[in-house]
C-alpha cells in the first residue's frame, strides 16, 4: 500500500462498490473527466473550476469530441502546439476559435495557400520615408494562440519558416531577435484526405507539434443533437458574445501549478520505456526522440491536472501516450501493406510494457 500511494489514489480493494460504479461512469463519458475518488487541494479545485468552465463554453458550440476538448486545453496548459486532422466540416477550426474566445489572450488566423510567402507569416520590412530606414512589421504569427488552416497547403519554405517560432517561441530577421509574448500556441489544421496541391508536413515539422489530434465523424446521436440545436438558424455559429473564463495570468498559473505535480521515478522509467520500445519495434522505420518522452512527461503532468490531482498515474501516460506518438512514427513498407496503423502500434508497446506498482 505505501508503494501504491507514490502515485495511485486509493488501493482498489478499500474501494467502495459506489465509488467504483461512479468512476465507470465518469470514463465512458470522458477519460479527462476528473474521478470523485481522487484528491483534492484548494489549487487544483480552482484548477477543475476553470477546466469545467472551459468545457461549459466549449459544450455550447461543439457536440461531442469531449476528449478533443480536453486534449486542446491539455496542450495549452502544458505550452505545446497542437495539430488537428480530420476531413472538412468536423469543427476543427471552429473548435480553435471558440477555444481562443475562452481564453483571454490575442487570437490570429493564417489561412495557408500554395502562394504564401514566409514574409507573409512571420512579417518583413517596410521602408519608412519619413526617417529614411527600414523597419520590421510583424506578421499575423506574433499573437498567443495562432490558428494555421489547412497548414499542408503551404510548400516547403513557408512551413520552415515556422521552425524556430515553435520550438523557440522567437523570429530572428535581418538579425535582429523578436521574442513572442506569453503564451504563444500554434494549433493547426490540415486536411487528410486531399493530396493535389499540398505539400506533406517533413518529420521535423511534425516533431514540433505535442499533440496530433485526429477528429472523426460524430455518432449518430451527436449529429442529431447539432441538427437539433441549429434547426432554426441557418447562420454561421456567432461567437462575438463568448466572454472569457481564463485570463493571461491564469494560464501562467496553471502552468506553475502543471510544473509542481508529481511524476516518481518508475514511472518517469515507465516512459522511457515506452519511447525505447518504438526504437527497436519491427514494425516501425522510425522511432519516437527524446523530444517525445519530455512530450509525454509534461502531457501527462497537465493531464493529471485537468483530473484533479497533484500527481501522475499510469493511467496518465498510457492515455496520452498515442497522441503524443502516433504523429512521430513511421511504418515499415510491410507494416503499411498489412495495413497496420500506428496507434495499433502504441498500444502493442503500451500492452507488452509492464506496468509500474
Amino acid at each position: 500500500m505505501e508503494e501504491n500511494e507514490k502515485y495511485l489514489p486509493k488501493n482498489e480493494e478499500n474501494t467502495s462498490e459506489n465509488e467504483k460504479s461512479l468512476e465507470g461512469k465518469v470514463e465512458e463519458n470522458n477519460p479527462l473527466e476528473k474521478r470523485p475518488f481522487e484528491e483534492e487541494n484548494p489549487e487544483m479545485i480552482w484548477l477543475s473550476q476553470k477546466v469545467s468552465e472551459i468545457r461549459t463554453k466549449m459544450g455550447e458550440f461543439i457536440i461531442g469530441q469531449q476528449v478533443m476538448v480536453d486534449l486542446l486545453m491539455t496542450g495549452i496548459f502544458s505550452a505545446g502546439h497542437i495539430l488537428l486532422e480530420g476531413v472538412p466540416g468536423v469543427a476543427k477550426t471552429l473548435s480553435a476559435k471558440v477555444l481562443s474566445k475562452s481564453l483571454d489572450i490575442d487570437f490570429s488566423r493564417i489561412q495557408f495557400t500554395p502562394d504564401l510567402m514566409p514574409s507573409d507569416v512571420i512579417g518583413t520590412s517596410v521602408f519608412n520615408m519619413k526617417d529614411s530606414e527600414f523597419l520590421f512589421k510583424k506578421g499575423p504569427v506574433f499573437s498567443n494562440i495562432v490558428l494555421i488552416d489547412e497548414i499542408n497547403r503551404a510548400p516547403a519554405k513557408t512551413q520552415a519558416a515556422l521552425f524556430e517560432v515553435m520550438e523557440e517561441r522567437q523570429i530572428t530577421y535581418d538579425g535582429e531577435l523578436y521574442k513572442m509574448e506569453f503564451p504563444f500556441i500554434v494549433i493547426a489544421t490540415q486536411n487528410p484526405i486531399e493530396q493535389e496541391g499540398t505539400y506533406a508536413l517533413p518529420e521535423a515539422q511534425l516533431d514540433r507539434f505535442l499533440f496530433k489530434i485526429t477528429m472523426d465523424y460524430p455518432d449518430l446521436d451527436d449529429e442529431i443533437k447539432i441538427l437539433h440545436r441549429y434547426r432554426n438558424n441557418i447562420e454561421s455559429p456567432n461567437l462575438d458574445d463568448v466572454k472569457a473564463v481564463i485570463s493571461n495570468a491564469d494560464i501562467k498559473k496553471i502552468q506553475d501549478l502543471i510544473k509542481q505535480v508529481v511524476i516518481t521515478d518508475e514511472l518517469i522509467k515507465y516512459i522511457a520505456t515506452i519511447v525505447d520500445k518504438t526504437r527497436n519495434h519491427g514494425k516501425l522505420y522510425l522511432g519516437a526522440s527524446p523530444r517525445a518522452s519530455l512530450s509525454i512527461l509534461k502531457s501527462a503532468k497537465a493531464v493529471a491536472g485537468i483530473r484533479g490531482r497533484a500527481f501522475v498515474t499510469p493511467d496518465d501516460i498510457q492515455f496520452i501516450a498515442p497522441y503524443v506518438l502516433n504523429h512521430r512514427l513511421i511504418l515499415t513498407p510491410d507494416a503499411e501493406m498489412e495495413g497496420t496503423t500506428t496507434n495499433e502500434v502504441i498500444a502493442s508497446i503500451v500492452q507488452e510494457i509492464e506496468v509500474p506498482r
